[in-house]
């Protein structure tokens, strides 16, 4: 029986790399289509790496994980701040669910460390061809495969033939816009600024992971493995602030010294500013053509959902690819990754981000001393300790979504 034709996966993050290697596992042929160049692939703008218990599982069976540990932080704790007292509110700890998962803990591994790892993996393998400086522009839909249209590093046309072909480019997804698929949803009347700062946080009380409450600048600020050691620091900024006044060096240490309540200057080892959507396509799956990871759903990345989630999706649909491909199963199995990963964006991803936003901003003194309250009882409690992170560390939304039929 002749081989079908390949799976094309559109975009090389987290998402599609991971997509790739997990149909690759199955013995399904990928075709990997990404836009940057082997050059210019490790330039990109430091962005989320907080990955979540189930995710590890997930990146531990296509043998990620084993290349990521030692270039990662393993963070079994995280805090709650007040920061107009500045107090500690709440300390969860992972080491919870030591029987619910062999990953007790979130590994604070950054977005590019992870590619990076996961690209030479998918070089690396017989069934995937990686076509890195390929620019996707466009597919035909037909009745037994999809024609992928695409531009190479010449800037030559080139078109090939694919089973299925599956968008993990982004929120700014090609195939999504084809199709004509709304971005249901909003986006936040502000901006976010990150900046990075080599300087050892712990020593003023807080630890790897911490989201801190405060009704006029909430911040949250994470740790991760060097060298150097750098923390990353969020702050909302208003909407029509000076991109290059909020970037002003001296801004930006006005920023820090405010946050911790000291006259230090800090070393800066970068920042940038970028805008927050909460918004999900209305399908992920259209015929032949799929939608996974922010090309279908796209989040605040405070609580870390986005790029766990979107690992989630490519495995979900990874292993329905593959018995669709294998004669195991029929093509109805993609409307049933829709029904799963669409109930998931709507009702755990989009529903947790926006309440952990509203949690930290809060600007109600009673409101906020009800939610302080609330945290301190779950984290005081190890059985709603417990339930608390199943439910953050995502094994509810997997467990949800997999009794979806």
């Amino acid at each position: 029986m002749a081989r079908p034709d390949p799976v094309a996966v559109v975009g090389a993050g987290p998402v599609g790399l991971c997509l790739a290697l997990a149909l690759a596992q199955q013995d399904v042929a990928v075709v990997l289509v990404e836009a940057m160049t082997d050059g210019n692939f490790l330039d990109q703008v430091p962005r989320a790496g907080s990955n979540h218990p189930t995710t590890l599982e997930l990146f531990d069976r296509i043998g990620l994980y084993e290349k990521m540990e030692p270039r990662g932080l393993i963070a079994p704790k995280f805090h709650y701040w007040d920061r107009q007292d500045n107090a500690l509110i709440a300390e969860f700890d992972h080491a919870l669910l030591k029987d619910d998962t062999k990953f007790p803990y979130v590994l604070q591994c950054e977005r590019i460390k992870i590619i990076e790892e996961a690209l030479k993996l998918s070089k690396a393998h017989p069934l995937i061809e990686v076509r890195m400086a390929t620019e996707f522009t466009g597919f035909e839909r037909k009745a037994e495969a999809v024609a992928i249209e695409a531009k190479n590093a010449a800037g030559e046309r080139e078109m090939f033939r694919a089973s299925y072909l599956v968008s993990c480019e982004g929120a700014r997804s090609i195939a999504r816009k084809e199709l004509n698929l709304e971005f249901e949803g909003f986006t936040y009347p502000e901006r976010t600024i990150n900046i990075e700062v080599a300087y050892d946080f712990r020593k003023h009380g807080y630890t790897e992971r911490n989201y801190i409450s405060d009704p006029v600048e909430y911040s949250n600020l994470f740790h991760w493995k060097g060298p150097p050691d750098r923390w990353r620091i969020h702050f909302p900024t208003n909407i029509d602030d000076d991109e290059n006044e909020l970037k002003r060096p001296e801004a930006l240490q006005t920023r820090l010294r405010q946050f911790l309540g000291i006259d230090h200057d800090f070393e800066i080892c970068g920042c940038n500013l970028y805008t927050v959507h909460q918004r999900v396509a209305a399908k992920f799956r259209v015929g032949r053509v799929v939608l996974a990871g922010d090309a279908a759903h796209v989040n605040s990345p405070i609580g870390g959902m986005g790029l766990n989630s979107g690992v989630h999706d490519a495995f979900n649909l990874a292993d329905k690819l593959a018995r669709i491909l294998h004669g195991e199963a029929s093509d109805t199995e993609l409307d049933r990754y829709e029904r799963q990963r669409r109930h998931v964006a709507v009702q755990h991803t989009q529903a947790q981000t926006i309440r952990n936003k509203r949690l930290l901003e809060e600007r109600d003194p009673a409101v906020r001393r009800r939610n302080h309250d609330e945290l301190r009882r779950q984290a005081e409690d190890p059985a709603l300790a417990r339930k608390f992170l199943l439910r953050t560390a995502l094994f509810d939304s997997l467990r949800e979504a997999e009794r979806i039929s």
